[in-house]
């Protein structure tokens, strides 16, 4: 599932063996990110308010965590 992230960037969280993985999409592909740690029980209804409560420091004024697809 992909995340904008205050228009600044696109999280992609991926599903693998009960857990969550974090890549960072740019111009460039996708680069895992190894300090963005989701819980493996976390629902997928959850992930944008988890995202927002986690990066909340990088938002602008009313700014917000949307998902994309």
């Amino acid at each position: 599932m992909k995340f904008d992230i205050y228009g600044r960037y696109v999280i992609d969280l991926v599903r693998a063996e009960d857990n969550w993985i974090a890549f960072r999409l740019d111009g460039n592909g996708r680069r895992r990110l190894h300090d963005l740690v989701v819980p493996p029980d976390l629902p997928d209804t959850d992930l944008a308010t988890y995202l927002d409560d986690l990066l909340h420091e990088q938002s602008p004024i009313g700014g917000r965590v949307r998902r994309l697809d």
